[in-house]
């Protein structure tokens, strides 16, 4: 099992920033990926940004360029960088932990967290 503790999340103006963190821990030594999604006011859940093992990330295309994720592997933690908000984002965002489920990783297990509240408002 895996365990995941978000934090960050708030209240912004538009063209702020705020930094979420997601910190794992338990079975963390099966990692295969991490990363952030979001879910706006009555829309469905959606990709931010990943990130792999390997280091290999994926955006989202409406935070490309304003988005960033980065890792520290010392504490198993995650954490989302987030400029040029926009009302848009306005949303609760989930991170998401993927574990393999076998030593040749072919199958894998996911965690989510609880999640963390983003609104950008004036």
């Amino acid at each position: 099992q895996v365990q995941l503790e978000e934090s960050g999340g708030g209240l912004v103006q538009p063209g702020g920033s705020l930094r979420l963190s997601c910190a794992a821990s338990g079975n963390t030594f099966s990692f295969y990926a991490m990363g952030w999604y979001r879910q706006p006011p009555g829309k469905q859940r959606e990709l931010v940004t990943d990130m792999t093992s390997d280091g290999s990330t994926n955006y989202g295309d409406s935070v490309k360029g304003r988005f960033t994720i980065s890792r520290d592997n010392t504490k198993n933690t995650v954490y989302l960088q987030m400029n040029s908000l926009k009302p848009e984002d306005t949303a609760v965002y989930y991170c998401k932990y993927i574990a393999c489920a076998n030593s040749a990783c072919t199958h894998t297990v996911q965690y989510w967290g609880q999640g963390t509240q983003v609104t950008v408002s004036s």
